[in-house]
């Protein structure tokens, strides 16, 4: 079956131009805007009850119940060594990646978006090296730089 052609060079432009989209759930932490493609993400929800991992690292808040599945609750401002002070109540950014399941705790919740890789660029050495290393690059939007957080190297610092 032939598939519907551009009937004018917008249409083809347009067109092109979703293939190169990635869609990122957005959210702050310490008052900075990340994202996580959306393909990792399996839901985002409100703070959720947390039992604590003795001798964990401090990043590590502990474990979540999510109706029977055994989340890793890790926060990403104790991770990132960021100095803020911690909102009264954490949101959950729940990731599955090769089975594993661990929830991001972050401050607030944004809007999934749509970005061109037109906009993406390399992690800029003006970022601290301790958020660095978990990150995959930046993407410029107007007005805002968002952070693209790379779930799989958090999952690898929880597997050493």
């Amino acid at each position: 079956m032939n598939e519907p052609r551009p009937t004018n060079e917008s249409e083809a432009t347009t067109q092109d131009r979703n293939l190169d989209a990635v869609q990122f759930s957005t959210f702050t932490v310490a008052g900075r805007i990340y994202g996580i493609d959306v393909r990792s993400v399996q839901e985002v929800t409100k703070s959720l009850p947390i039992t604590n991992v003795p001798l964990a690292p401090t990043y590590i808040h502990g474990l979540i119940n999510l109706r029977g599945q055994i989340a890793t609750a890790v926060s990403l401002k104790d991770l990132f060594e960021l100095k803020e002070p911690a909102p009264p109540e954490f949101m959950n950014v729940v990731c599955r990646l090769d089975g594993f399941l661990i929830s991001l705790l972050v401050d607030q919740i944004g809007d999934v978006i749509e970005l061109s890789s037109d906009a993406f660029e390399q992690t800029p050495d003006t970022i601290s090296s301790q958020v660095a290393k978990f990150m995959a690059g930046i993407y410029k939007t107007p007005g805002n730089l968002i952070s693209i957080i790379d779930v799989r190297r958090v999952l690898e610092v929880l597997n050493d």
